[in-house]
C-alpha cells in the first residue's frame, strides 16, 4: 500500500464532503447562468494574465490594478458568484486543513532543535 493509494482513498471521500459538495451546486449554477459565467471567465482571464505577469518579473500598471479591481467587483456583486466565491473559501479551509495535518509528522521533527 503506497501513500498515493491513500490519497485516492481520500480525494473520495474529499468529494464527498458537504463543503465540496456545495462547491459543485454553485459551480454548476454559475456555468448554467450566462452573466454570470460570463462575468466570472473575464475576471479569472484578468487574474491569470496579471500573475503571469507578475511571476514573469513584470511590474503591473496602475490602470491594470484598477481594472482587475472593477472586474473582480463587478464579479462579486453577482448573487451567484458571490456564493461559489464562499463555497471556494469554505473548501479553502478543509483543504487548509487537511494540508496543516499532512504537515504536522515533519514539523514535529524539528521541536526541540
Amino acid at each position: 500500500m503506497t501513500i498515493f493509494n491513500e490519497i485516492a482513498k481520500l480525494e473520495a471521500v474529499f468529494r464527498e464532503t458537504k463543503e465540496f459538495k456545495v462547491l459543485q451546486e454553485t459551480v454548476e449554477e454559475v456555468k448554467k447562468d450566462e452573466e454570470a459565467r460570463t462575468l466570472f471567465s473575464n475576471f479569472r482571464n484578468i487574474q491569470q494574465k496579471l500573475q503571469q505577469k507578475q511571476m514573469a518579473g513584470e511590474e503591473l500598471q496602475e490602470d491594470e490594478y484598477v481594472y482587475l479591481q472593477k472586474t473582480a467587483q463587478l464579479a462579486q456583486q453577482n448573487v451567484k458568484i458571490l456564493a461559489m466565491l464562499e463555497a471556494e473559501m469554505a473548501m479553502s479551509t478543509v483543504i487548509e486543513e487537511v494540508n496543516r495535518m499532512l504537515v504536522e509528522p515533519i514539523q514535529s521533527l524539528y521541536e526541540g532543535i
